[in-house]
């Protein structure tokens, strides 16, 4: 392991209440001590990192990395490579793969997997229903002995309620959340993809979480409605979360006649209202995560060439910066815990804070300038409707269980 000592950032870390300038001491893979002026030995690297923030990893609740099933779009490697690039020490991978992630033998093979080729923490996220075909539920308490961390069909909303709701009360006794993707399948193909498409999936699910006692995450929220069915639930104490991702904050649908099928995504971009509304849901704490529903597809199928563009966009790499660009206002101790602190949380992971005997896994970023190019993108997804954007956030480093894993070219500018 890498004994390596950090100087000079500024640590924010929300859930010990830690924002200040501190020097933090790394070994053997875990947090050994906090303090200011910490003098090097002769046995640690040094990165002295004067104007930048040092936070606990960053953990994606929501990324599609493509395996098994699909190596064309995104692999082990390019997806958590991509991962380290974009800050993130640890991601939560959707189970919308062939064959579907609802068998304790595939959890274990993927966590074989992991443990070869993977840059960062991967933790599975089972399905729901047997093959995300939406009729018999997993069996959740052998996905989650296997490494499951939550349960989704996300990709697809689970269309009968009857099935959700035995589903919830099969899983009501694992702290594992379900998390929901919530379009009515109809309703979603009506002209301009209505967000009434969102609503009525988010309050049917809303009302089976509550009947159920079932902890809850509400995946991509994009609209107006739906940030209040949240708000409502929560009055009448539901145990339900939620997170909103980096193009639903900074885009609206007034960008698919610049970019066509390309900005095609599910959720589809809103209105200027239900952005300013997501924003407002972020600042005053209804909006628990920030997740970024990393995507990839290939060249040929974003750009039609063969067929209907998939929905979707490649977001690990531009996350942060994306959030910041949105949000230029947000306190720094909220932005790490809607990136750490919260996501660690609900999906019941180590990490999420700095503190001593805690796992070596950190995130340093600073408040500079850079311009998304997609070609330069780890990920085999080059899609993202923020290339050429300037974002004005970026990652300098990302250290996972005491091992840089990623290093900007120049740390100090």
């Amino acid at each position: 392991m890498t004994a390596l000592l950090i100087r000079g950032g500024r640590i924010v870390d929300p859930a010990t209440s830690l924002d200040a300038l501190r020097d933090l001491r790394l070994r053997d893979g875990t947090i050994v001590e906090i303090g200011e002026h910490l003098e090097p030995n002769d046995r640690e690297e040094l990165l002295d990192l004067a104007g930048a923030v040092v936070a606990p990893g960053f953990v994606d609740m929501h990324v599609h990395l493509r395996e098994p099933g699909f190596p064309q779009k995104e692999t082990l490697e390019s997806g958590t490579a991509a991962a380290v690039r974009g800050g993130f020490t640890a991601v939560a991978c959707m189970p919308n793969t062939d064959p579907a992630l609802d068998e304790p033998e595939i959890l274990l093979s993927l966590a074989r997997e992991v443990e070869r080729r993977a840059y960062c923490r991967v933790y599975p996220i089972g399905a729901i229903t047997r093959g995300r075909k939406g009729v018999k539920p997993c069996d959740f308490s052998a996905l989650s002995r296997a490494g499951a961390v939550a349960f989704s069909d996300d990709g697809d909303t689970v269309q009968n309620a009857r099935v959700l709701r035995d589903a919830a009360l099969l899983a009501r006794e694992l702290s594992a959340p379900f998390i929901s993707h919530c379009e009515d399948p109809l309703l979603k193909e009506a002209p301009g993809s209505p967000a009434s498409a969102e609503d009525v999936i988010v309050a049917r699910d809303l009302l089976i979480a509550a009947e159920a006692a079932k902890s809850w995450h509400i995946a991509h929220l994009t609209t107006r409605g739906a940030l209040e069915l949240i708000r409502c639930a929560r009055a009448n104490r539901a145990r339900v979360t939620c997170e909103v991702t980096p193009h639903h904050l900074f885009f609206t649908e007034a960008i698919r006649e610049e970019l066509g099928d390309a900005a095609r995504v599910n959720p589809p971009l809103r209105t200027q209202e239900d952005v300013e509304a997501l924003r407002r849901g972020v600042r005053d704490g209804t909006i628990d995560v920030f997740a970024s529903d990393h995507a990839p597809h290939t060249h040929q199928e974003k750009s039609g060439e063969v067929g209907p563009a998939p929905p979707g966009f490649s977001g690990l790499e531009i996350a942060v910066g994306a959030y910041a660009a949105a949000l230029p206002d947000l306190p720094m101790a909220r932005f790490v815990e809607l990136l750490s602190t919260n996501p660690a949380r609900i999906l019941g992971v180590p990490g999420g804070r700095l503190a001593l005997g805690e796992p070596a896994d950190v995130t340093i970023f600073a408040d500079r300038a850079w311009v998304v190019d997609p070609s330069t993108f780890a990920s085999k997804g080059k899609c993202t409707p923020f290339a050429g954007h300037r974002l004005p956030r970026k990652v300098l480093a990302t250290i996972v269980g005491g091992d840089i894993r990623y290093r900007a070219a120049k740390l100090d500018g």
